[in-house]
């Protein structure tokens, strides 16, 4: 199609897991730049002069440019940003689902780095590799004390290099050392299993570019294992965004042909752009159509089937998208809490062949026009994520709650609430209660598994069974403009 390409959601690593962003690449910079403020830049160039020549000690001038740049890009919003070298390399990785290293799903616990699960077919599971095992060094370095994306970066690397990991294994209390030579790892972005017979649950932790492709072969095993589904969980909690064309197409895997899935609108021509559910506003490079070919092999059976939409408020971006969609046509229930609320768009230029500029440049809209931006996805049904309550809720960040968040073009900013205030309060207090005892205790049940209270009652409402609906959880309002 003559547009280009625009991807969604990307997550940042760092401390905020809610840094997202919305993005369209394009690999030349604009030709109609818009005139320069003479004076201003005369200014700029006159406290690079002096920050140069009377500095307690010498400046290096390409860092100090940098810096300048990123400290201009990043005060005009939280998405918007300068990539160096190092950062454009990352940003690529996640939007590919490729990197080069173990293979290794990996969170943290009490200071210790902790297998979630080996992906499969990769270096770390050909070496036996197990969840739960710990990895307690890389070659020399303990990983005790260092930051997970410090122990991420030392596990990568350059293909086909070696590296030594030492391992405690819990259950067989002993430790062991493993040599794996790095390799090309493609990330999983979809998981899928028969709940019970005739109820599905698919799950969507990312939109990458492999994601259509793996969606469609996960639905259509699906339909081979149980071809009578009586209905089907999409799960996009804590997904925060990816490939908009991904999100484009499973949102069309679900809806009408020819629908408007999204919109976009800024002040550039090419910010204004409507995405329908039509294969050439996904398929790549005349390659072959993987919802085309899924529908036709279930005969059109997910158009049909019984629906429910699992969000939160770690759903973001591209995954907005398809529950906005979704929830606008009437085609899934939408059961959860509020969405994050990235709705903005950044168009990202290289500068260079290795630098870049991400910067906003556009707003999007569900088919039903509502601005998701600094709001986000209020689900028909709110659930609390156990059957305790939802206490925590109240310390997670939204975009609402980032400094100089872009507002949402229809509506004032977001009120500020004195029971959320409240709430906060009550929550720091019980999580330093829960900080007390054992990490088993503290950690919610995995997603999809059968201690999954948000799944269960997903399960019945597809069913027709009465759900346990949230009784504290309430829409975050904005103030209305004048």
């Amino acid at each position: 199609m003559g547009h280009k390409l625009k991807i969604a959601g990307w997550l940042s690593v760092g401390a905020l897991a809610g840094t997202l962003t919305t993005v369209s690449l394009q690999t030349v910079a604009r030709g109609n730049m818009a005139p320069l403020p003479l004076e201003e830049l005369q200014q700029l160039a006159a406290v690079f002069g002096m920050v140069k020549s009377d500095y307690v000690e010498p400046v290096d001038e390409k860092k100090l440019i940098t810096e300048a740049i990123s400290g201009m890009v990043s005060s005009l919003d939280p998405h918007s940003q300068y990539f160096d070298k190092k950062t454009f390399k990352e940003f690529s990785e996640g939007t590919s689902g490729k990197f080069v290293g173990v293979g290794i799903e990996i969170s943290q616990e009490d200071g210790v780095v902790k297998v979630v699960s080996p992906i499969e077919g990769s270096p770390a599971d050909r070496a036996g590799l197990k969840p739960n095992d710990l990895i307690t060094k890389v070659d020399d370095t303990p990983l005790k004390g260092l930051s997970l994306s410090e122990a991420v970066k030392r596990m990568r690397g350059e293909p086909k290099t070696k590296v030594l990991l030492t391992v405690f294994r819990k259950e067989e209390n002993r430790t062991f050392p493993v040599t794996i030579i790095r390799e090309e790892i493609k990330t999983q972005s979809v998981k899928s299993k028969l709940i019970e017979p005739g109820y599905g649950w698919i799950r969507v932790s990312q939109f990458q570019e492999r994601t259509v492709e793996d969606f469609a072969r996960k639905i259509e095993e699906m339909y081979k294992q149980d071809p009578q589904l009586k209905g089907l969980v999409l799960d996009l909690r804590n997904d925060p965004g990816g490939l908009l064309d991904a999100a484009v197409a499973l949102s069309a895997a679900f809806l009408p042909e020819n629908v408007t899935v999204v919109t976009t609108n800024g002040q550039l021509a090419e910010s204004k752009f409507t995405y329908k559910a039509s294969p050439q506003f996904w398929r790549r490079n005349n390659s072959n159509d993987p919802i085309t070919r899924m529908t036709l092999a279930t005969g059109g059976a997910l158009k049909k089937v019984p629906l429910v939409v699992l969000v939160n408020e770690g759903s973001a971006s591209a995954s907005e998208i398809v529950a906005g969609a979704l929830q606008d046509y009437k085609r899934a229930t939408l059961m959860g809490s509020q969405t994050f609320g990235k709705g903005s768009v950044q168009t990202v230029r290289q500068l260079g062949p290795d630098t870049a500029l991400k910067i906003t440049t556009a707003r999007y809209y569900t088919p039903n026009g509502r601005a998701i931006q600094a709001k986000g996805i209020v689900p028909d049904v709110m659930l609390d994520e156990t059957e305790t309550g939802n206490v925590f809720a109240a310390l997670r960040t939204r975009e609402a709650d980032l400094g100089k968040h872009l507002s949402n073009g229809k509506e004032a900013d977001e009120a500020k609430d004195p029971t959320r205030e409240k709430a906060r309060e009550e929550a720091m207090k019980k999580l330093e209660e829960d900080a007390k005892k054992p990490v088993a205790e503290r950690r919610l049940p995995e997603f999809g598994s059968d201690k999954d209270f948000q799944l269960a009652q997903a399960l019945k409402q597809l069913k027709g069974q009465p759900v346990k609906a949230s009784t504290t959880l309430a829409e975050r309002k904005v103030d209305k403009k004048d």
